[in-house]
Order: C-alpha cells, then structure tokens, then sequence
C-alpha cells in the first residue's frame, strides 16, 4: 500500500472518511455483533427483512490465527452477506492484524471490539477492559489502519462522563478509526442492571468527531430507531436484542413466531450452525409464547433435542396451536396469560427487562438466594453438574465415559497427577521437565521436543536456501 508523503488538508480527510460510510451502502438499519448470534443464517434472514449492513460475531483474534477450522467456520459466507463487518477482539496489535489480513477478502471493514463487558474480557483483557489503557488502543487503531485496505471501525462503550466519552471517542479517531459505534452503556451496565442507554452520550461523540457514528443501544422497535437518529444525529442505528426477538424489526412488523423460526430453519439447513446457536434463536423467538403454561412440554422439548427435526416439531406444534387464533378463527382471551401484553403473545415482541432499581429494591428487602439445582430424584446437585445431567439427555445415545482422575499425587510435589502423564507429574511438572530434558508427553499434548526438532529442521532448511541463492 502506497504511503502519503503529504499531510491531506481536513477536508479532504473528512471526505475520504465519509466516503467510508458511502461505500457500506449509508446503511440506517443494522444488526449487532453477537456472539453465537450473529452467524450467517441468522445474517441472512436479517437482511432479507430489512437490514442493511451486518456484523459477525466477535471473534478471537489469535485463536483466528492459530486455528483453520475456526477460520473457515468463521469466513462462510455469500455474495448476498454484504456489506458486511468482521469484528476481532485482542490486545496485541500484531495479532490483531495478522487476523484482520485473513479476514480482509471476505468483508468490508474490520471492527475492534473494545465494548464487552463480560467477565471472559476481563480475564482476557480485552473489550470495554481496555478503555483505561489508550497507548494500547492507539497503536491497535493505528497498526489495523496503516496495515489494511480496508477501513478500521471500533465498538465502544461510554464512560460515566460525557467529557471523557468525547475525548475517548475523538482519540480514536485521531489514531485512524474511520467509524465508531458507541453503546451508549457503561462498562458496569449488564446483566440485571443492564438499565437504559444514554443517547446523551451518543449525541455528545456525534458532535465532537468528523468520522460516521452507529448508536446502539434502546431499540426494540422501529420508531426507536427513528427517534435515536432524530435525537442523535446518527448515520446509522444498530439493534441487538431487539433483532434476535424480531428479526423483521427493521420492517416494523411483529410476525408470528413460526415464520421467522420456519425461515430460520431453513437457512440453517443450507448454511448449518451448531445446534446451541439454534436453540438458542427458538427460545427468544418463542420466548412469549414459552411463557404459558400449555406450552412447557415444547419448551421441554427444545431444551432436550439437538435434531432438525426436534427443533422443527417444537415450531410446527406451535403454529398448529395459533394459527386459529392469528387467522381469526378463535378469539384469544387475554386471561390466558398472567400478565398484560399489548401483542398476542405468539408475535415476535420486545423482551423488556426488569428495571435495575427494581433488582436493586429486591436485594436490599431480602439476602438474594441462589438457585437450586437438583437431579431427577430431587437431590440437590451443583450448577455445573446440573449442566452436564442436561448435555447427556440431549444425547442419551452417545457413550462418553470420562476417566475418573486419580488420587495419586505428582512425584515432584504435592498437586495431583495427570491421569494421562507418561511421567506421573502434575501438568506443571511435566511441562518443566518436557523443558529441562528435552522431552514429549501426549498425556498433558507437550510437544516440547518434537516442536524444537521442527524447528531445527526448519532452520537448516532455511540455510540451504540461503546458500543458494
């Protein structure tokens, strides 16, 4: 890539960086990251009803690097999945734009993920966990962008204030980021105390910066999104949550559930996904409906079954079930349900969450409680076990014996040894000494000899190659 040897005046830059959002096609209406959401069938449904622009989900920039099967499952897509934005999330620039070269065939912009919150970012240290640390993400922005052909775009969240939320955002855009998507949520806003979105904030970076912003954050309906470009002055909006419980929200429709959970399945079955990623569509398409009590029984069925089939069974029964009444051929009685909704509750709707002062409010009148987990015969059993009960009955047939670890201990100290340790020593142990003499284990997958013979090979193969030229 050629390089500029003279400093562009600020209109030309500012046109070259609106210029970005012409080329995605001055999308208004688009779908949000999600992990283990937003895969291709769940992309293409979206844009068939109405977006414009879509993002995968995050992906882990150096697994990316390092795995073939992460990346093919990862770049599957069609000529009608565009424009579309590959979001990364990393705290090494160098990995980072090693994972955007490979991605950067297949899309349109490369997105920085500094926005999640969960606590796997924390411990990974990315995501909105970087928001303290502008050195780093100065020189992320900056490596993507001198390093790629594409435009370099970040996903932020805001902070507490809106001064520092503005020199936040101006800072990225001064290291090269050429649109940004501000969720107008802190880092601390999620889960039960998630709350509303500050379109404050949004509009503040609106008008402190030169380059495209998305707002995402509070639409669940269409005249949301209208009302957040109104109100901020956006280019365009972005929709999460809204979108997984009404995937034809950007046509201001709330269809009944079968119908995009039946056009789901049938993308699934060209474009395959695993069949957490489908289940967990059914459950917020159908999440209204779930909500009665004459529905347990498929809600059961969904929970247990990992077949196309199952999944389309539970969806047919539902149909089945009120199609008269969405026909108009039985009246619904609104008693049926234990609260008041404006929709039948078999259309796609809103998923509206407790306000945090309501959680708040229920903390403080009583010590929270933690759920109980118990097995068929009503012993009470750990989360995780009542995790493991529930992946065998989705799998009744398939044998998995696990090897109970043994009680022994390591020989060089007092931890426990791998079960599968051709030396008997904890994984630490081993893999000191696999390092001291040179030496493999398959039990703890240390490749400490065989990989430093590769390389000597690798070495002296160079050599020959050197020599002759």
């Amino acid at each position: 890539m050629s390089k500029i040897t003279e400093s562009p005046d600020k209109k030309d830059v500012a046109s070259k960086k609106t210029n970005v959002w012409e080329d995605l096609g001055s999308p208004r209406c688009i779908v949000a990251p999600m992990v283990d959401a937003s895969e291709l069938a769940w992309r293409l449904l979206s844009r068939r009803h109405g977006a414009q622009l879509c993002y995968t989900p995050m992906l882990h920039s150096s697994v990316f690097c390092r795995d073939p099967k992460y990346r093919r499952e990862a770049l599957t897509n069609t000529s009608e999945d565009r424009p579309l934005i590959v979001q990364f999330c990393g705290n090494d620039p160098e990995i980072l734009l090693e994972a955007a070269h490979w991605a950067e065939p297949y899309c349109d912009a490369i997105d920085i993920n500094i926005g999640c919150p969960q606590a796997i970012a924390k411990r990974g240290h990315y995501g909105a966990f970087l928001q303290e640390d502008w050195d780093l993400l100065k020189k992320i922005v900056s490596t993507l962008k001198d390093g790629l052909h594409i435009p370099v775009t970040c996903k932020l969240r805001v902070f507490s204030e809106i001064s520092r939320t503005v020199d936040y955002a101006r800072m990225l855009e001064d290291a090269g980021a050429s649109l940004l998507t501000v969720h107008g949520r802190t880092r601390e806003q999620k889960g039960p105390l998630t709350g509303l979105a500050s379109w404050k904030h949004i509009k503040a970076v609106r008008d402190a910066v030169k380059i495209p912003v998305i707002a995402n954050g509070n639409i669940q309906c269409m005249q949301d999104l209208q009302r957040c470009i109104e109100e901020t002055q956006v280019q365009g909006v972005m929709s999460a949550e809204g979108n997984l419980y009404n995937p034809y929200i950007f046509e201001s429709r709330y269809p009944a559930c079968w119908e995009p959970a039946l056009e789901y399945l049938e993308l699934v079955e060209q474009y395959p996904v695993p069949a957490s990623y489908i289940r967990g569509h059914l459950f917020k398409l159908f999440h209204h409906v779930f909500c009665l009590a004459e529905n347990q029984e498929e809600r059961e069925s969904l929970a247990t079954n990992s077949t196309m089939e199952a999944f389309k069974s539970v969806t047919y029964a539902l149909r089945d079930r009120y199609l008269p009444y969405h026909e108009g051929h039985l009246t619904w009685q609104t008693g049926k349900t234990d609260y008041n909704l404006e929709l039948p509750p078999w259309l796609c709707q809103p998923y509206i969450r407790e306000p945090p002062q309501e959680y708040i409010q229920k903390l403080q009148e009583g010590a929270p409680r933690k759920r109980e987990y118990r097995d068929e015969d009503g012993n009470e059993i750990s989360r995780k076990r009542s995790k493991k009960l529930k992946r065998i009955a989705r799998r009744p047939n398939r044998a998995t014996p696990i090897p109970k670890r043994s009680s022994d201990r390591c020989h060089a100290c007092p931890n426990p040894l791998g079960f599968k340790c051709e030396y008997k020593l904890c994984r630490q142990c081993c893999r000191n000494k696999c390092y001291i003499e040179n030496l493999d284990c398959a039990g703890h997958r240390n490749l400490t000899k065989t990989r430093r013979q590769m390389a000597k090979e690798f070495e002296a193969k160079r050599k020959e190659v050197q020599d002759i030229t």
